[in-house]
């Protein structure tokens, strides 16, 4: 569906409609368009800013994910959604610009330890409730330096058992948590098989094979449509994607057509190394190549 008659259908009829008819609609539609782009508040420099969406809008994506804020020491994320009326705000603006959430980020833990912090339970319970109050369906979870599974195989334990209570918690609420590991395609298979829940998904991520001289197009294929909940469409910060010679991306639409998978393609990097810091610029070139090759 072209992004104009996407825009079209969700405009008729919601301006007076409640919350859970306007998600309804919004899941219908998004279910007739295979792939949606969108981009994350984090990285457009607005995290947990209201003021992400609008931009988002402007970059021409379909929808934005949205970071749980900052972790550090604090018992759990600095989450301004926790307040019902700015998840109202976030939901109203949503609405008013035909923008969809696609997602929560625990991006907290990049840099902190999932396998040993304390109170993992409440700061991922937080995230799904979260999830639950918007209905988002899925949140992204790195397992982050500290988490590197490839370099400290002895945590491999630790974050199964964890990774099998956050899978119970996902499952009772309804949603999949999407996590992004150190391994390989074959290790992910291995390693979702010893956690057991299908709430607990891979949230594959372009430029983790591409870094370690891995074929990406085969990763995709060894985790199959059903094992990858979301994909973070991006590669190192350089060129733009549609400069970047080592991701075919028509290649990579072949294979996650012939794959039947669908859903939200998130623009994460692939900034510019000369112009950092040009959001507009960086991530509207990366939105429109992105369009160009998944929606024409």
């Amino acid at each position: 569906m072209k992004r104009r008659n996407f825009l079209n259908i969700c405009a008729a009829g919601m301006a007076a409609a409640p919350f859970a008819s306007w998600a309804a609609e919004m899941a219908s539609v998004s279910k007739k368009s295979r792939y949606k782009i969108a981009v994350i508040d984090l990285m457009i420099l607005k995290r947990q800013k209201l003021s992400a969406l609008p931009l988002a809008g402007e970059i021409g994506a379909d929808g934005l994910e949205v970071d749980m804020g900052g972790l550090g020491d604090r018992p759990t994320f600095d989450n301004k959604l926790a307040d019902p009326a700015v998840r109202q705000q976030y939901i109203d603006k949503a609405r008013e610009l035909n923008l969809q959430i696609c997602s929560l980020a625990m991006t907290g833990f990049y840099a902190q330890s999932f396998a040993k912090r304390d109170g993992v339970e409440k700061m991922v319970g937080d995230c799904i409730e979260t999830m639950k109050q918007m209905n988002i369906k899925t949140a992204f979870l790195p397992l982050g330096i500290q988490g590197d599974l490839v370099k400290n195989p002895e945590l491999r334990p630790a974050i199964v058992e964890r990774l099998k209570m956050v899978g119970k918690m996902a499952e009772k609420a309804g949603v999949v948590i999407g996590i992004e590991t150190a391994l390989d395609a074959k290790g992910d298979v291995e390693l979702l098989k010893e956690i057991g829940s299908k709430s607990i998904q891979i949230y594959f991520n372009f430029s983790n094979p591409l870094k370690e001289g891995r074929d990406l197009c085969e990763e995709l294929r060894i985790l199959g449509k059903n094992r990858i909940c979301q994909i973070h469409c991006t590669d190192e910060d350089g060129v733009w994607l549609q400069n970047n010679t080592r991701l075919d991306m028509k290649k990579v639409k072949t294979t996650l057509d012939k794959m039947g998978w669908k859903g939200w393609l998130v623009i994460e990097r692939s900034r510019d190394a000369a112009k950092p810091r040009d959001v507009k610029g960086n991530f509207g070139a990366n939105t429109a190549f992105m369009k160009t090759v998944f929606q024409s």
